[in-house]
């Protein structure tokens, strides 16, 4: 591929991604091919690839890469999957998922971000995602079960009405903890046995809150 296509930030944002530890291959692929800049603030064009997180519209904010790749990763995802994420933001982390797993359904309570997510995907080429307008904290029936999946924003603790959405060996990625403070990112697994739980890294999330926001 020409060295055109990779300018410096782009080559120094795979380099951070994998001196940190992502060594998926699958992972590092889509953080390559899904273009981060179509996916923040335009005035915040320039800084996105930055190991930092961005605010976006609703007082929301999309995440730093590496705790994207890192969630994602640590998933364990195959291309059979099917993953549901719980905080669609600006549809970045659904992108990254999709060119990982078969399949994804993204659920944001923010009318506007989900307006904005679905375009974007759209122009990328993510034909596997859905973004639906809900309640993360209520996942419709028929949605079904899901092999993965993954909260982008922080809950004070994990419903079982979210885990039991889980098929058989399945994985939960979310982070856990007091809104405005620190939270841990915790890994469940659904086993025959019941749940194994398993807390990783800190990370700081905006809180997840429950229903459809009325305004945006």
């Amino acid at each position: 591929m020409p060295t055109a296509q990779y300018p410096p930030e782009k080559m120094m944002f795979q380099l951070t991604l994998r001196r940190r530890g992502i060594s998926d291959q699958a992972v590092l692929r889509a953080m390559e091919e899904i273009p981060r800049e179509l996916f923040v603030e335009p005035a915040d064009r320039a800084d996105a690839y930055r190991d930092s997180a961005l605010g976006i519209a609703c007082g929301q904010t999309i995440s730093q890469p590496f705790v994207v790749a890192y969630m994602t990763e640590q998933l364990q995802l195959q291309k059979h999957h099917r993953v549901l994420e719980i905080g669609t933001g600006s549809g970045y982390q659904a992108a990254i998922l999709s060119r990982v797993c078969s399949q994804v359904l993204t659920l944001e309570r923010f009318r506007t971000l989900a307006d904005g997510a679905r375009a974007r995907l759209s122009k990328v080429g993510c034909d596997n995602v859905e973004v639906l307008l809900g309640d993360g904290f209520d996942v419709p029936a028929s949605a079904g079960n899901f092999d993965r999946i993954i909260v982008t924003a922080a809950m004070e603790r994990i419903p079982e009405g979210l885990t039991e959405r889980l098929d058989p060996g399945g994985v939960l990625i979310a982070p856990v903890g007091p809104p405005q403070d620190t939270q841990t990112l915790v890994r469940i697994i659904r086993t025959d046995a019941g749940f194994e739980r398993k807390e990783l890294v800190d990370v700081r999330f905006v809180p997840a809150l429950p229903g459809i926001a009325r305004e945006l």
